[in-house]
């Protein structure tokens, strides 16, 4: 076996390790591994590796036409990760949409899967809008409203950015980077209240 490949492949299995011990602190599951691990038997999982390439604002509507994901929940969240990275937000909920209620946070949470390390790299400019998709179909998701709190303070949202990061505090109490940035943000928020 190549040596490569083995370290590899050891090396999700420690990453999805890790994910898992990340708290929880609402009681809902928020991380789990990654989804190309968690799903990659499945169908969607698979037609995800081999389309992400193609997930732009140019090329991801033809792609997804004559190449459609598979028609279960796993392929319908990595069919709507795939629009929502190219951009495609409102195709992204019209596919999540289209699942029965019962399944619609499963999706989003393939969504939240794949759009998080974006986020977590800094870039939550680029990774708001996805978050803010995840938060409608998992609002307990502590680290999606986090994201889009920040995202929306960047873009100047102070109402929203302030509901997101106090739902963020509520929800998440471990005492780290993530709690001390949104009460810096929530700081700087009221003071710019205090000086209209």
């Amino acid at each position: 076996m190549n040596r490569a490949f083995y370290l590899a492949g050891w090396g999700y299995v420690a990453i999805a390790a890790l994910a898992l011990l990340r708290p929880t602190v609402t009681g809902e599951p928020v991380y789990g591994p990654d989804p190309l691990v968690q799903f990659g038997g499945s169908d969607g999982a698979s037609w995800f590796q081999r389309t992400k390439p193609f997930c732009n604002a140019l090329e991801v509507e033809v792609r997804i036409a004559h190449d459609p994901p598979p028609a279960s929940v796993d392929g319908t969240g990595f069919g709507a990760a795939c629009l929502a990275l190219a951009g495609k937000i409102d195709a992204a909920r019209t596919r999540i949409d289209a699942l029965p209620a019962e399944n619609r946070a499963d999706a989003a949470g393939i969504v939240f899967g794949v759009g998080h390390p974006v986020a977590d790299m800094g870039d939550d400019a680029s990774a708001g809008p996805i978050m803010r998709l995840v938060v409608e179909y998992q609002p307990w998701n502590y680290m999606a409203l986090y994201h889009a709190g920040i995202s929306y303070y960047e873009l100047g949202e102070a109402t929203l950015a302030r509901e997101h990061l106090e739902k963020f505090l509520q929800a998440y109490n471990v005492q780290d980077g993530w709690r001390s940035n949104a009460t810096t943000v929530l700081s700087r928020l009221g003071e710019r209240q205090l000086e209209r």
